[in-house]
């Protein structure tokens, strides 16, 4: 991807590129990104309420991410794309460009530094904010977290499921970590993956 513009991504974007997919080329590059802090810690009205991992410098880790390149020439429109596929504000949208030199986001010196060693033009990235404690009253932690997803049902509980299930390995969260150690959890993720293989739509990453 050298001289290129990176999009970078972490979460549904990996196996669901839905409108950004006409302005992308090649496969995403697996592990290949700048490590990010990430965390399950926004609550997602698109995603029925449930958990998504998201940029979150006060409780996520260090996680890699992943690495496509846009068919943009320009850093301005390859942002413009990610706004649009995720719903979001520009403002929400991190980027760099190594030409000028200038950038925004909070994790803007860290991709800065990963673009210059990867020969990149620059990167895009979505900063959607850690919103858990304005829907739920309470800071984010694992026994909250593990409330709000027990309190979801139906279609909701499932999509919760099949999200955080479906992230990719590599956002090995201390939350995603904990789940993994629940029994509850683990039923629920062989639950819906049952249903969804029955349903005939099998999971993006297993």
């Amino acid at each position: 991807m050298q001289g290129r513009i990176a999009i970078v991504g972490y979460g549904s974007l990996i196996w669901d590129l839905e409108i950004l997919a006409p302005w992308v080329e090649g496969p995403w590059r697996m592990g290949e990104g700048p490590a990010m802090p990430l965390e399950f810690s926004r609550v997602s009205p698109k995603r029925r309420m449930g958990l998504v991992v998201c940029v979150d410098p006060g409780q996520g880790a260090p996680c890699p991410s992943h690495a496509i390149a846009s068919r943009r020439s320009d850093v301005d429109a390859a942002r413009a794309d990610l706004a649009a596929r995720e719903r979001a504000p520009l403002a929400r949208i991190g980027w760099v460009c190594l030409r000028s030199g200038r950038g925004e986001g909070r994790i803007a010196g860290g991709v800065r530094d990963w673009a210059a060693a990867m020969g990149l033009a620059g990167a895009v990235w979505t900063e959607l904010d850690p919103n858990f404690e304005d829907h739920a009253g309470v800071p984010f932690g694992f026994e909250a977290g593990e409330a709000w997803l027990l309190g979801l049902a139906g279609a909701d509980r499932d999509e919760a499921v099949r999200y955080i299930a479906n992230a990719p390995p590599a956002t090995d969260t201390p939350f995603r970590r904990r789940l993994a150690e629940r029994p509850w959890w683990r039923a629920e993720v062989a639950r819906v993956a049952t249903l969804d293989a029955a349903a005939g739509a099998p999971w993006a990453t297993g």
